[in-house]
Order: C-alpha cells, then sequence, then structure tokens
C-alpha cells in the first residue's frame, strides 16, 4: 500500500484503508478484542435484589457476589447499581469451574 499524500481528504479515503494505516502508526489495531473492555449484553438487573434474584441467593450473599466474583459485571455510582446478567453469570461460571 502507497503512502497517502498530504492533499489527499480523509474523506476520500477508503475505510479498510484508514485503519490500515492506523494500525502501521499505533501498532495496534483499533477494533480488536484486546481493546473491548467490558461490553453490556443487554440483559441488566439492578440493584442487590436483581443480584438476589440472578443467583437466588441470600442479600449477604449477594453483596459478596458484586464485591468479589462479579465485580467486572457491576457498574455502580452512588447507591445505583446495575449488573451486566450474562456477563455476571459468566463471571460466576468460570469462578465456579476451578
Amino acid at each position: 500500500m502507497s503512502k497517502v499524500s498530504d492533499s489527499r481528504l480523509i474523506g476520500d479515503i477508503p475505510i479498510e484503508e484508514f485503519w490500515e494505516l492506523y494500525e502501521q502508526r499505533y501498532g495496534v489495531k483499533p477494533l480488536s478484542s484486546q481493546n473491548i473492555v467490558n461490553r453490556p449484553t443487554g440483559r441488566l438487573v439492578y440493584g442487590l435484589r436483581g443480584i438476589e434474584s440472578l443467583f437466588n441467593c441470600s442479600h449477604k450473599m449477594a453483596q459478596y457476589y458484586k464485591d468479589n466474583v462479579i465485580k467486572e459485571a457491576v457498574k455502580q455510582n452512588g447507591r445505583k447499581i446495575v449488573v451486566d446478567a450474562d456477563y455476571a453469570l459468566e463471571l460466576f461460571n468460570e469462578r465456579r469451574a476451578k
């Protein structure tokens, strides 16, 4: 692939060529799985009661899971707790498999 000239507009470059230039410049693929941290799957539960119903457990156990086992699937802002249910179940099953 040839180098893009300075007079060429970014809108005139095909997207594939743009990503190739990006990868050459920065040394990483911008859409690789290593750059994606935590993608919500769309199924969410809210609060400790949501965790309790998801895992069919007590309040104390839900608190433990939130703080330890499924920590990566939990987003908390103040008192508001939102959990990605599918990711939480995946983390729980990984922990149980050990």
